[in-house]
């Protein structure tokens, strides 16, 4: 027997894999809403089979337009509507914030209910640091999109996370290790909570070679991860001095001293003083 649900949207989050992770109170919601909301009706009919739902699915992704996602603010005022994506939790690499988005603005109460996500999974099993990450998502298709993309997050001192398909796979850590660095530690994480899990660790290099030559692409959804670059050598007195002396072409001494530390981390005050002797010769 149905239990009403109160009005609003109820974000779920699925198994990423196994069945056996959807929650009790995921199931819950999913036998209760009014409707619910999918990427595809054939992947989530399997989920609403294994949770004993028999209610009534509307397609929303990608590629559903204003209209559509107007239709579903306007139903959770007076309906429960479950937003359920293929795999793991919605809004994560997945539609929905437009939703989410839209169904606040218009006053209507918005719940989540929490479970499995493959970038978190994939954290847990690769061993790198995890007190700072940033998720990438999937990375462009276009090779000088995937460049930049990756420019522009290879200083940051944080573990990297990216979804990959597995066509795609070789090329793209071919690219991370160019980019990042071919020392950079790594995981390649597939096929998380099935049967197969595998967590493949190595540097981007050593990655990128071993399934380069694979007889055939991993099979799966496929989590990277790239831990954060390592410490940055000890800037010399010679490095420190070669700074000094650009700086002082264009800054006064206090100026080019705090300009010389921040780069490299050394002391001002010793900077300082050095940039004083530099000056007078």
């Amino acid at each position: 027997m149905v239990e009403p649900l109160s009005p609003g949207l109820y974000i779920v989050a699925g198994p990423i894999g196994n069945l056996s992770d959807l929650t009790p109170r995921a199931a819950h919601i999913l036998c209760n809403a009014d409707v619910v909301a999918v990427e595809d009706s054939r992947v989530s009919a399997r989920l609403l089979r294994h949770a004993g739902s028999d209610r009534p699915m509307l397609p929303y992704h990608d590629h559903s337009d204003e209209a559509v996602r107007a239709k579903l603010v306007a139903r959770m005022g007076q309906e429960a509507v479950a937003l359920l994506s293929d795999a793991g939790t919605p809004l994560i690499s997945d539609p929905g914030y437009k939703l989410v988005r839209d169904a606040r603005a218009a006053g209507r109460s918005v719940t989540t209910i929490p479970g499995p996500c493959a970038a978190i999974a994939a954290l847990t099993l690769s061993g790198l640091p995890t007190d700072r990450f940033l998720f990438m998502g999937f990375l462009p298709a276009k090779a000088k999109a995937r460049a930049d993309a990756l420019s522009e997050v290879a200083g940051l001192r944080a573990s990297l996370v990216f979804y990959e398909s597995g066509p795609r796979l070789a090329a793209a850590l071919s690219d991370m290790a160019l980019a990042l660095g071919e020392g950079r530690e790594a995981c390649v994480a597939r096929e998380i909570t099935k049967l197969h899990e595998e967590a493949r660790t190595g540097t981007l290099a050593e990655l990128a070679r071993a399934y380069a030559a694979a007889d055939a692409p991993p099979k799966g959804e496929i989590v990277v991860v790239v831990g954060p670059p390592g410490e940055a050598p000890a800037a010399s007195a010679d490095d420190a001095d070669a700074l000094l002396r650009e700086a002082l072409e264009r800054l006064p001494v206090g100026r080019a001293a705090s300009e010389v530390a921040k780069a490299t981390g050394l002391d001002r005050r010793a900077l300082y003083a050095r940039a004083l002797d530099l000056k007078a010769e």
